[in-house]
């Protein structure tokens, strides 16, 4: 009787070890594309709409994270249906007009959002004593390096590595000790000033959440990564996954803020402001993680965007680029990357240049940007001739009712920045 029963106990365990392998095969691309949306310029919008707003504008986080869950799916399903990176599509089916110039809005704002990502290098370690003009300048040389070096499998973990480092961030929400009631109020009861700053913040913090170089980006890896159809339910998995994590970090660095700073009635400009002012409110301990979050989420930041700009680029011309290409087989993918890194942190160390404001606009930015990609993305997953039998169907109104989401919010600040 027991040797009878040993093989079908052994099925299941035989089918979960299979799936396991076949979900570790595929995660990477919702994982770092979530996680990266957690960057310099992304801590600093959720420092700034906790600190300012306390735990009032939370729901804004929670609507955004659904939204990069869908958008995040949607990229990655695409991908895999065409075989071609976001740009590259969109120049194929709408012409090279449009696609050039979403390639245009595209890397303009990933220049900037780059930009940032050195900054958040620059101000974590000056945190530790470490001068800008040596960590800037080494971060995008050791960077750089790796991605020319490296093969696709090593760079991604390296890169899932250092996406573990913003588990930083939920350590300082606990060592705060926050208000939890107020913050499941928050998350879960939408309510806002009606003013031009917390419509900022709000747009702002959609843009840094669902960023336009992400859903590029996610497209792009998916297809690098040679994802195939039935990699897909496991793909969803690590798109969940990636989302959820970032919604978490981001809620996080949100409490952080409101049950310290925001509580005191202090304001901040930048996320390194929140380091600083959280070591006599929360101590060293909450101060220390808050650094090590920010340098993290700009070594991973640093390495991705300049990725997702190298990919948008090839795309959009037709040439190779892929991570296992090297340097031969593909100059103007690692030309890209190696420009786009280059220019970033060389506007970071010039003197004088306040990139304050560059944080939070630059999210702003990518809000407005957000709406023609993701109605494109719509218009794309609906076409028959370009996605086949995957095309979206009656989750449709999902897409319809986030596009709509981010509209209202772009509208109403240009409404509220009217004279």
């Amino acid at each position: 009787m027991t040797i009878e029963t040993r093989p079908v106990r052994s099925r299941p365990r035989g089918r979960r070890r299979v799936a396991l392998a076949a979900l570790a095969a595929v995660v990477g691309p919702g994982v770092l594309a979530g996680l990266s949306d957690d960057d310099p310029a992304g801590i600093t919008t959720y420092s700034v709409l906790g600190a300012s707003y306390g735990y009032q504008l939370s729901w804004v986080l929670l609507l955004s994270t659904a939204a990069l869950v869908l958008f995040h799916s949607l990229g990655a399903r695409l991908g895999v249906a065409t075989g071609q990176g976001l740009i590259g599509l969109a120049r194929q089916r709408y012409g090279p007009r449009v696609g050039g110039v979403a390639l245009l809005l595209l890397v303009l704002a990933n220049l900037g959002t780059t930009c940032a990502e050195f900054a958040g290098v620059a101000a974590g370690f000056e945190l530790f004593g470490v001068s800008r003009y040596v960590s800037v300048p080494a971060t995008a040389v050791v960077v750089s390096g790796l991605m020319l070096k490296g093969s696709f499998h090593r760079v991604e973990h390296l890169l899932m590595a250092l996406a573990a480092v913003l588990v930083a961030y939920v350590a300082a929400g606990f060592a705060v000790r926050p208000d939890w009631g107020r913050a499941a109020e928050g998350l879960v009861l939408p309510t806002m000033p009606f003013t031009h700053d917390a419509v900022l913040v709000v747009v702002a913090t959609v843009g840094t959440t669902l960023a336009p170089w992400g859903l590029s980006f996610i497209q792009s890896y998916a297809v690098d990564k040679k994802l195939t159809v039935a990699d897909l339910r496991y793909e969803r998995i690590d798109v969940v996954t990636g989302s959820v994590l970032t919604g978490i970090v981001g809620l996080f660095v949100v409490v952080t803020c409101a049950a310290t700073l925001h509580a005191r009635h202090q304001t901040i400009t930048d996320a390194s402001d929140a380091a600083s002012a959280l070591q006599p409110l929360a101590g060293r301990f909450a101060s220390a993680l808050f650094a090590v979050g920010i340098i993290g989420a700009a070594l991973l930041a640093a390495a991705v965007l300049p990725l997702s700009t190298a990919y948008s680029v090839c795309d959009f011309t037709g040439h190779e680029g892929a991570l296992d290409d090297g340097f031969a087989r593909a100059p103007l993918f690692y030309s890209t990357f190696a420009f786009c890194a280059a220019v970033s942190a060389g506007a970071v160390l010039l003197p004088g240049v306040s990139l304050v404001p560059v944080l939070v606009l630059t999210q702003v930015l990518n809000a407005v940007l957000l709406l023609p990609l993701l109605v494109v993305m719509y218009r794309l997953a609906r076409d028959a001739d370009v996605m086949g039998a995957d095309t979206i169907g009656r989750s449709a109104v999902l897409y319809v009712l986030t596009i709509g989401f981010v509209g209202v919010c772009v509208a109403a600040l240009m409404v509220l920045s009217l004279p």
